[in-house]
């Protein structure tokens, strides 16, 4: 060792607290893959549908194979992170992912078309599964929600991104350009990956102590923390790791599975999605046409990821559950007032202006609330022996419903029309208030050992969180 570098033991907290964020953004960057694989296929659609002539089922399923793949990618990431780490799971879900937007911009057909879509999906699947996963085991408790949120950040960021570029490359109607350009910020995050340090859980897990204490002194401030926090995970791991032997004998686990499937649910029926695949479409309902759709729609985009950093700021401060609440009341006046707006039919320039607010009203909603405190509620539930098949249950769940409405919403609109259809999602989120009162905890200020301790010992869903934890 270089006598001139000073040993993590002896680092100013400053550079320990800088290098825990450098870590933490950069990995939080497979968000932003996910987000430009949501975001692209909004202003691609109508390209692709003119050039293959595709059906109304065609350009559901256009949307919608990404899900399925991701919906798959979730369950091999679940086995990928336990037996090759976390680190190595994102590597490969980056290349994935750069194979697949680079096969979607070369397709000749639907069905090739659809088979790229699928691939990319796998990459968001592991992805999303992973990201988070590896973020809660980096993050000390006080920043722990920031930090998962920001891989929510970044996924807004994606889909800004995305809108950007579609609205950009609408104007020469190059789709291909459209899904080709978003493999090179996977390609530089491929390389980024590389550098980062192993979850020193995983570590622990694999019997590498050493390894995990020497890589939480260079993320804790206090050495003292870092010894503290490798003996809890030390005495977690004393049991044998069995999710499938505990998804069937033990209760408490099976409840927080449970509440990571119904917390994905809630987050997928709140309708962002449908948000985010058929923008242009939604905006055409509000009297927009031409390129001033894709433009409305660069700005949800915006708008999407400028109120994903209210939530980065206050998840730690307010707690999860007022930041939902507030979100999922803000959602259900947003689309509510826009399902009136469209089935009164939009007559002038104020009741389209209206329109555009609302819209927006309620994307800042889901931004603030449920995009990323349902990521991070996720993550903070399941016990460590059975935290991957916990999160990969999770996970399925949130691209299979995402899967459900992104192949379901045009049928939906040609049958109920642009009113009853919001009208629907905006009910969602109603109910979605009272699931929040009744199942949800607050898990501010806990570490993930005092969480499970709580939940093993058959506290109910909701008070997980009513005992605060004090650091001796």
């Amino acid at each position: 060792m270089n006598a001139s570098a000073p040993s993590p033991r002896h680092a100013p907290s400053e550079s320990v607290h800088v290098r825990s964020i450098v870590v933490g953004c950069l990995a939080a960057l497979a968000g932003l893959m996910s987000g430009l694989d949501i975001g692209v296929i909004s202003g691609a659609l109508d390209f692709v549908t003119r050039e293959f002539h595709a059906s109304l089922i065609a350009q559901q399923w256009i949307v919608s194979a990404m899900m399925a793949g991701a919906a798959v990618g979730a369950l091999m990431a679940g086995w990928m992170s336990h037996h090759i780490g976390r680190k190595r799971s994102l590597v490969i879900g980056a290349a994935v992912f750069v194979a697949g937007s680079l096969a979607c911009a070369l397709a000749w057909s639907t069905a090739t078309l659809i088979a790229g879509r699928a691939v990319m999906g796998l990459a968001i699947g592991i992805a999303a599964f992973t990201a988070p996963l590896y973020l809660s085991e980096i993050a000390g408790e006080k920043v722990r929600g920031a930090m998962i949120s920001t891989y929510q950040l970044m996924i807004t960021v994606g889909i800004f991104l995305a809108f950007l570029s579609d609205t950009l490359f609408s104007y020469s109607g190059n789709w291909r350009w459209m899904f080709g350009i978003v493999a090179v910020p996977a390609a530089l995050f491929l390389v980024g990956v590389l550098f980062l340090p192993y979850s020193p859980r995983w570590l622990m897990m694999k019997g590498r102590r050493q390894e995990a204490l020497d890589v939480l002194r260079t993320l804790r401030s206090n050495p003292q923390d870092a010894s503290r926090e490798v003996r809890d995970i030390g005495l977690q791991l004393q049991q044998k790791q069995r999710g499938f032997e505990m998804l069937r004998h033990n209760r408490n686990f099976r409840r927080s599975v449970a509440l990571g499937i119904l917390l994905q649910i809630m987050q997928q029926l709140a309708g962002i999605n449908v948000v985010m695949y058929y923008a242009p479409r939604i905006f055409a309902l509000a009297g927009f046409s031409g390129t001033a759709q894709l433009w409305c729609t660069a700005i949800v985009g915006l708008v999407n990821m400028l109120a994903t950093f209210v939530a980065v700021g206050l998840v730690d401060r307010w707690g999860r559950k007022p930041i939902l609440y507030t979100g999922f009341i803000v959602m259900t006046l947003g689309m509510g007032t826009l399902g009136l707006v469209i089935g009164h039919g939009v007559a002038s320039q104020t009741t389209q202006i209206l329109a555009v607010f609302m819209l927006l009203v309620y994307i800042t909603g889901f931004a603030m609330s449920a995009g990323p405190l349902i990521w991070v509620l996720c993550s903070e539930v399941q016990p460590l022996k059975g935290r991957d098949l916990g999160i990969a249950f999770s996970t399925l769940t949130n691209w299979l419903s995402n899967m459900a409405v992104g192949a379901t919403f045009l049928s939906l609109l040609h049958a109920l029309g642009g009113g009853m259809t919001f009208g629907l999602f905006a009910a969602f989120n109603a109910l979605f208030i009272v699931l929040t009162w009744l199942f949800v905890p607050e898990t501010k200020g806990m570490t993930l050992e005092a969480i499970e301790q709580r939940l093993m010992a058959g506290v109910p869903l909701r008070d997980l969180g009513r005992a605060r934890h004090h650091a001796p």
